[in-house]
């Protein structure tokens, strides 16, 4: 074996076993693994379940009607239930709503709800519930509301929304 060919082995040894350091280092003081247990939670925070539906069939929804035309509830939970959703049945709000829509959800439906607001093109008000125990999301329609947005307008909102974040007094436990 000549000297150039050992020269080189070690220099690929060397550079094997700085990469092998480099990744161990990398591993063990890795800081973002996230909690994904409820038990994994501190004291005194309600787990949040931030992760964003696959599918609809995933997510469960009420829609209120919020406004004085009859059967929008109604009309706007048929259109979820086309699109897929899990519906609950429609019901009227006791108040009225001024508004586009107010999505109303706890820590149970915090990435549900978040992509409900895109159906709304973000102009849905979120109320997030911290005593909510259930995981469906109420969708309260108001006298600005107009349409549910298309597919193509639904992925564009969600580009602009973002992801959810944990509300205060929770910790995330899907994301």
């Amino acid at each position: 074996m000549g000297f150039t060919r050992l020269r080189a082995y070690l220099v690929v040894g060397v550079l094997v076993v700085a990469a092998m350091v480099a990744v161990g280092i990398a591993v063990f003081r890795d800081s973002q693994g996230g909690t994904t247990a409820g038990s994994d939670c501190p004291a005194g925070t309600t787990p949040a379940n931030l992760a964003l539906p696959k599918e609809a069939s995933q997510v469960k929804l009420r829609v209120l009607n919020g406004t004085k035309t009859p059967g929008l509830a109604e009309a706007v939970s048929d259109e979820f239930k086309d699109r897929g959703f899990v519906m609950q049945p429609a019901k009227d709000n006791k108040t009225k709503v001024a508004q586009v829509a107010v999505i109303q959800y706890g820590p149970k439906a915090i990435g549900a709800a978040q992509w409900i607001r895109a159906y709304f093109l973000g102009e849905a008000k979120p109320e997030y519930v911290p005593t909510r125990t259930t995981d469906v999301v109420d969708v309260v329609i108001g006298s600005k509301f107009q349409d549910l947005a298309t597919f193509t307008e639904v992925n564009q909102s969600m580009a602009q929304i973002g992801t959810p974040s944990a509300p205060p007094g929770t910790c995330a436990i899907g994301a």
